[in-house]
């Protein structure tokens, strides 16, 4: 009962990249930089063993960015030209590659990564792969002329990578949608049905992770804006139910979402977010067990994984490793308190 999961990704070491940046730059090259990110995904599987938590992910060590990390395995992408452009309607400014030709896998994605984390952990293991729809709405394009065309274009990439990290031995395939939130009635339209393109096929759990964003400036200064109650969930979450994908990651903790929209998601299992991603307090046990308590008022305790906010890839490494603490704590107290309830 209540399982214990991470949303995706970790901080860096330092001595891996820059600290406390969304894009940051690599503190080495080749063939030392490869080693590298093998290291410190090393590092997060021994850390996330260590506090406890029952599915285990590579914390996205490998990837500048949770988007671009797969796209730089893709033809038909430029890389070198990156221009400006508006991410999540343009709540805040990047620069991103542009796709210029067909799209095509160069070969594997994250062989190395996920084979590395099937091999040293017995646990439960995720990985996680940009959504379609988010990966349109991070790239610019100058060559489909069409948002769903490009997206489904996408989706046929990741679903080759998905099956073959199923073939790697990962128990969980996860897709980042953040962008679900921002684009609520195209997602109900078309971006579920290109998640769906990217799942196809497989016998592994699938999950989808929605939230509010990573706890960056941009990201904060937006949920100011969204007033008492956020209702983004309520246009998706119909859809996802009736969808084939198995869980839905979802915001929780120290957000305005209503609890009672997880009752939407009937029949799924629905990863809660009890970790908030936007700030350096680290939450107690209670707090967690607090949270999952809510929860369960929507969600069969069957069905509830107790997970993080978003990812923590800004965050302290030492916050990291606290709030990776208090989630599995906290757990364990809600399960004491389910058993005597």
């Amino acid at each position: 009962m209540f399982d214990t999961a991470i949303a995706g990704s970790l901080p860096k070491p330092g001595w891996l990249a820059e600290t406390h940046k969304l894009w940051p730059r690599w503190k080495a090259e080749g063939d030392a930089l490869a080693e590298a990110k093998l290291d410190a995904t090393l590092l997060w599987i021994k850390q996330q063993e260590d506090a406890g938590l029952s599915v285990i992910g590579d914390g996205e060590q490998a990837r500048q960015h949770f988007v671009h990390g797969f796209l730089e395995r893709v033809e038909g992408i430029d890389f070198e030209h990156k221009v400006e452009m508006g991410i999540r309607a343009d709540r805040y400014k990047a620069m991103v590659p542009q796709v210029v030709g067909p799209l095509r896998l160069k070969g594997r994605v994250h062989e190395a990564e996920a084979k590395l984390l099937r091999a040293h952990t017995t646990r439960a293991t995720k990985f996680t792969l940009p959504g379609p729809m988010t990966i349109v709405d991070t790239v610019a394009d100058r060559f489909y002329g069409d948002r769903v065309k490009m997206a489904f274009a996408f989706a046929e990439l990741l679903n080759q990578e998905a099956r073959a990290l199923q073939a790697d031995g990962i128990d969980i395939v996860q897709f980042d949608e953040p962008a679900f939130n921002v684009y609520m009635a195209e997602a109900a339209d078309w971006g579920v049905k290109a998640l769906e393109r990217a799942a196809q096929g497989l016998t592994c759990k699938t999950a989808v992770h929605i939230c509010y964003g990573y706890g960056i400036e941009a990201n904060v200064e937006w949920k100011k804006t969204l007033g008492d109650e956020w209702r983004q969930y309520e246009q998706i979450f119909p859809a996802l139910a009736k969808s084939s994908i198995d869980q839905v990651s979802l915001e929780c903790i120290h957000s305005h979402v209503p609890p009672d929209l997880m009752a939407l998601l009937a029949g799924k299992d629905v990863m809660v977010g009890v970790i908030d991603v936007a700030s350096d307090r680290v939450e107690t046990p209670e707090e967690v067990a607090d949270t999952i308590a809510t929860a369960l008022r929507f969600v069969p305790a069957k069905h509830l994984v107790a997970c993080t906010n978003c990812g923590m890839a800004p965050m302290d490494r030492t916050v990291a490793e606290a709030k990776l603490r208090a989630l599995v704590e906290g757990a364990a107290l809600a399960r004491e308190r389910w058993a005597g309830a």
